[in-house]
């Protein structure tokens, strides 16, 4: 492919650098802080951070598959349009049960857009695949870090005035629908008689996706990286205004540092992945999110919270790079939308039940250690992080015996 200013993989790299700057904004740090300015509880504001992920799971297997079947720039198009247009609704928001509804919709577009864009990617590229999607997560992680310290300064200039962070999104969302409007992407789709050929063929290949134990297991390793990520993303923004007395731009700052080691990283360990092999690098990335979680309560200031961040920025760009590339390396020719669809949905499963089970954690954590922590808040944020950490610990070590021997479905 010739490396040209307004290449495909360019524009694509473009569209995914504002699409995710605006759908992080729109979260990250300022969701669980607008949630709990509108009054919701702990539980509730669990429930309102997974609605846009929620959505991911009934999303991400269709898109994936009619992108295979009517063309990736079509549903690219459709999720551009959704990055556009959600974060103006947050305007009309003045209950919890009105955001998580707008959650929802928002959840539509990163639902769709995630595992077409990736799908993509593994279009253009056959070979150094693993490490060309890492640089096209490094273009969209450079967006994903730069949303929590915008978000984060608007939010302390303008003395908490939540909805002016979701302007910023807007703009954002549209510059990303322009960009994806001039994509000059060229596929050969999938052609079937009828509609129900269609139908009878998405079934077939999602029933032969669906036996490969490669795929399955790595999709739930990555659930269990993004529930942890879920967790973190909900509740440390908590954490560190009323436990550690930070305000919301130094944690907008905390969100970035951890954001740029994974975008620095991503591309290098996409090249590992390719040279020493995917499943080592994945299990190596769960360990490393396991010692970040366990670290963070035992730190109360920006200083100290910065290694734990850092780290577990590596420890996403570790594990992720490796894990798309792992699948569509299993996946046949020409079924990577439907197979990165299914793993984007089972990780949707994963990132929405993070805040939820997290919620609940705070509350009965500090009960399944007993007598072991002391009373006080910040003891349940030790118990809630410690049991996270305990569960990417076990994925990591568990996985390469889980996932068994590689074997592509073309075989």
């Amino acid at each position: 492919m010739k490396n040209k200013l307004f290449s495909p993989f360019i524009l694509l790299c473009g569209t995914g650098m504002f699409a995710i700057f605006s759908s992080t904004m729109s979260k990250n740090p300022v969701l669980p802080l607008f949630a709990k300015a509108l009054g919701a509880s702990n539980s509730v504001i669990g429930l309102v951070a997974a609605a846009s992920t929620i959505v991911g799971i009934v999303v991400s297997i269709p898109a994936g598959v009619l992108s295979d079947f009517y063309g990736r720039r079509r549903v690219l198009l459709f999720s551009a349009f959704v990055f556009a247009s959600a974060p103006f609704l947050y305007f009309l928001v003045n209950a919890p049960w009105q955001l998580a509804m707008v959650r929802v919709y928002h959840g539509i577009a990163t639902a769709v857009f995630g595992p077409v864009a990736m799908a993509t990617v593994a279009d253009l590229f056959k070979e150094r695949r693993a490490e060309n999607m890492g640089w096209y997560s490094s273009s969209t992680l450079v967006g994903r870090s730069l949303a929590p310290v915008v978000g984060g300064v608007i939010i302390s200039v303008f003395s908490y005035r939540y909805k002016l962070v979701y302007l910023g999104c807007g703009i954002a969302g549209i510059i990303a629908f322009i960009l994806a409007f001039f994509i000059p992407i060229k596929q050969d789709v999938k052609s079937c008689a009828k509609f129900s050929d269609k139908l009878k063929e998405m079934g077939k290949g999602l029933k032969e996706i669906g036996k490969s134990r490669g795929i399955m297991v790595t999709s739930i390793i990555e659930a269990v990286q993004f529930l942890s990520s879920g967790a973190l993303e909900t509740f440390l923004p908590l954490y560190c205004t009323l436990v550690a007395n930070m305000n919301p731009a130094s944690v907008g700052i905390l969100f970035t540092i951890q954001l740029i080691g994974t975008t620095v990283t991503k591309p290098v360990m996409g090249r590992l992945s390719d040279k020493y092999g995917r499943k080592q690098m994945i299990s190596l990335g769960l360990i490393f999110g396991a010692i970040a979680l366990g670290m963070i309560p035992f730190f109360r200031n920006f200083w100290t919270l910065i290694p734990a961040a850092i780290l577990f920025g590596v420890s996403l760009a570790t594990t992720t790079a490796s894990t798309a590339a792992y699948v569509s390396d299993l996946a046949k020719a020409g079924s990577y939308g439907s197979a990165l669809g299914v793993m984007s949905t089972i990780m949707d499963v994963g990132q929405s039940a993070g805040p939820i089970i997290a919620s609940q954690l705070l509350i009965y954590g500090p009960a399944i250690f007993r007598n072991l922590l002391p009373v006080g808040e910040v003891y349940h944020y030790m118990a809630m992080f410690t049991i996270i950490a305990g569960l990417l610990l076990l994925a990591g070590v568990a996985f390469p015996t889980l996932a068994g021997k590689p074997k592509n479905l073309d075989e």
